[in-house]
């Protein structure tokens, strides 16, 4: 092995230590919120408040998992929110306007997504678009897209037997009925679990480190770094599709005009959670930690009777923190 190979290969070691300070600082922030919001309310820390929390960490959680691939390489997806709303649309089609059976329609939501992801790793990889452009022309498209599909009208799944279930359906809930944890967080820990599988004990997460921390060396120790990285873009937009397949199931409904804003709340997950916008350091449970910080904090201040103007400020405002404690750490560790 050359030394640039034996500097690649240390590379997922060296990044996930790098961010198990901030993950740690992350969960203790979230114990730290939820101690806060429930001696402020007595209605929040209730069992069905819990549950609505983890519901809805679910669709931004898969989203995080998500963008985390991609900003470990280096990148930023802008388009994540957007292309979920294609993915449901699409869903929508194939299962209410064709009639399709279900499991046809989740396979057409994660090969969209998937589809869509080859796309823009193309863009990135191999007609060098910078990721931020590329994304965020891609984001306008599956925008536009949904629209023209649907005519600017929502498609319903209610001719659609047992869709609501896969993200409202409780399986744990049968067995512990005081204990109704909806199938939306199962699936959530069950893409974070592959995710981290993925990073931690395969050569796609081998690379996608690798190309985070140093793209040339993995190109010039012989690698193709191209369609490495595209195929993490893939495997990124079928995590998305699966997102698609949650919102839409949460809503019983694909709503052509959903999507923006998503991106930004992930991307903070993602940076909250230790993942640094630099590439090259992250984990999936921190991630997942940073999931978990702003669904409490949003349902918090709900609880609370917070203006939604002002729980709009102050997500804003956490951007801005994670992206800046980013930074920090960078320098810290430079």
């Amino acid at each position: 092995m050359t030394a640039t190979e034996m500097k690649t290969s240390e590379t997922p070691r060296s990044g996930r230590r790098g961010a198990a300070q901030q993950m740690i600082l992350a969960f203790a922030s979230l114990i730290v919120l939820v101690i806060g919001f429930s001696l402020a309310s007595p209605n929040f820390f209730q069992v069905s408040n819990i549950m609505a929390i983890l519901q809805a960490t679910s669709v931004n959680g898969v989203l995080a998992i998500g963008v985390t691939l991609i900003i470990i390489t280096g990148g930023i997806d802008l388009s994540v929110g957007t292309l979920m709303t294609f993915c449901a649309v699409m869903t929508g089609v194939v299962l209410t306007w064709m009639g399709a059976p279900l499991l046809l329609g989740v396979i057409t939501a994660i090969a969209t997504g998937a589809l869509a992801g080859l796309v823009s790793g193309s863009l990135v990889a191999k007609l060098k678009i910078p990721p931020f452009i590329a994304t965020l022309g891609m984001m306008l498209i599956f925008r536009g897209l949904s629209l023209i599909v649907t005519g600017t009208r929502p498609i319903y799944f209610n001719d659609t037997p047992g869709f609501d279930l896969i993200s409202r359906g409780s399986l744990v809930g049968s067995v512990f009925p005081a204990f109704p944890m909806p199938n939306g967080v199962l699936i959530l820990f069950g893409i974070a679990a592959a995710a981290a599988w993925i990073l931690n004990r395969t050569v796609l997460g081998r690379y996608t480190f690798a190309l985070g921390s140093n793209e040339e060396a993995v190109r010039l120790s012989g690698v193709n770094a191209d369609g490495w990285k595209i195929a993490i873009y893939a495997l990124s937009g079928a995590i998305v599709g699966i997102a698609g397949l949650l919102i839409a199931s949460r809503l019983n409904s694909a709503q052509p005009a959903l999507g923006l804003g998503y991106e930004l709340e992930a991307i903070a997950a993602v940076v909250i959670g230790g993942t640094s916008l630099a590439g090259g350091r992250g984990t999936i449970l921190g991630t997942l930690i940073g999931a978990l910080i702003m669904a409490v904090l949003t349902n918090g201040l709900r609880v609370l009777s917070v203006a939604p103007e002002w729980q709009t400020v102050v997500t804003g405002a956490i951007i801005i923190f994670a992206v800046y404690a980013d930074q920090l750490r960078r320098r810290t560790t430079s």
